[in-house]
């Protein structure tokens, strides 16, 4: 089939390449967000996705808004097929999902109809969930409501960061939407509504949900640092100042400590939860490298009534 992917961030590369690599489809041209300021510069700098698609030759669109019409009249001259999706970053009108006559693909990180929106990784390991996985999809109006064409499955490993299931699902995900384009071209798959049942919702976490609750018990301390890793980035407070904190382990063997309160060893620093501490692992001061929490805890000489909120 003759393709237009639509991507954005490192996460939708492994679908990305797989498409391109696909024996059986041609990818005319990437729709991706335009550049975007980073670095400390902040000079622009194209997407992820723009950058593997020039390398590959590819025609890359960056349209502000994708209901621009310069962008509808170039999508429709180019006539695909089908659109894939994955992690565009923003919403497609009716007249862009009426073009392509196999509609738009998306390629979603949850078995749907859990976890519909902008952060289904981070909010699968927030809640403990065991099983994840990927589901592609048809798009429409409503958010992420279209009928369901494929699924993978993946465990969510009891030490998983977001940024480590993301990985392993991009990579499975990106199966799983050659796949589903592979049947669609060949007739052999009709996509399925999703059941009414079960819906859950999964905005983006934002820097004020990134914040940790020591009141909270030690197990959603843990599942919150891990949800929050690599983004928004999981903190907390020290003598007044932001500390940004990588993943936690739970430590029903260390000494009970009040909520909040930090206690360090030579090569370890806890703290107190509603129920057992948890040890900390890499920390980063405001305006400071990361460091492990006992180089830290040196440098900041972690007292005797110490604490973190």
């Amino acid at each position: 089939m003759r393709l237009v992917f639509a991507g954005t961030p490192e996460t939708a590369l492994p679908a990305l390449r797989a498409v391109l690599d696909s024996p059986r489809h041609e990818v005319a041209a990437v729709v991706t967000r335009p550049d975007a300021p980073s670095g400390r510069g902040r000079k622009l700098h194209p997407s992820p996705v723009a950058e593997v698609a020039e390398e590959a030759g590819v025609e890359v669109l960056r349209p502000a808004k994708a209901s621009d019409p310069a962008f509808l009249d170039r999508l429709r001259e180019i006539g695909p097929d089908c659109c894939p999706v994955v992690a565009y970053g923003a919403l497609l009108p009716q007249a862009a999902l009426d073009i392509p006559r196999h509609g738009w693909v998306n390629l979603h990180f949850s078995l749907l109809p859990a976890w519909r929106g902008a952060a289904p990784v981070q909010h699968a390991v927030l809640n403990g969930d065991e099983i994840t996985g990927a589901s592609t999809f048809q798009i429409v109006k409503a958010l992420d409501a279209g009928p369901v064409y494929g699924v993978v499955t993946e465990p969510i490993r009891p030490a998983d960061t977001s940024g480590e299931l993301l990985a392993r699902l991009a990579i499975s995900g990106a199966e799983l939407l050659v796949a589903t384009l592979d049947g669609i071209e060949d007739g052999v798959l009709t996509p399925r509504p999703q059941p009414e049942e079960g819906v859950s919702l999964a905005p983006k976490l934002t820097v004020d949900d990134a914040r940790v609750d020591w009141t909270a018990p030690a197990f959603r301390v843990d599942r919150l640092v891990r949800a929050c890793t690599p983004a928004p980035g999981a903190w907390t407070e020290f003598r007044g100042q932001r500390v940004k904190l990588g993943p936690v382990r739970p430590a029903p063997e260390a000494d009970k400590l009040a909520p909040g309160e930090v206690a360090a060893t030579k090569h370890a620093v806890f703290v107190g939860t509603a129920t057992h501490p948890v040890e900390l692992g890499e920390v980063r001061p405001e305006g400071k490298r990361p460091m492990t929490a006992a180089e830290w805890a040196r440098g900041v000489r972690i007292g005797s009534g110490d604490q973190v909120v």
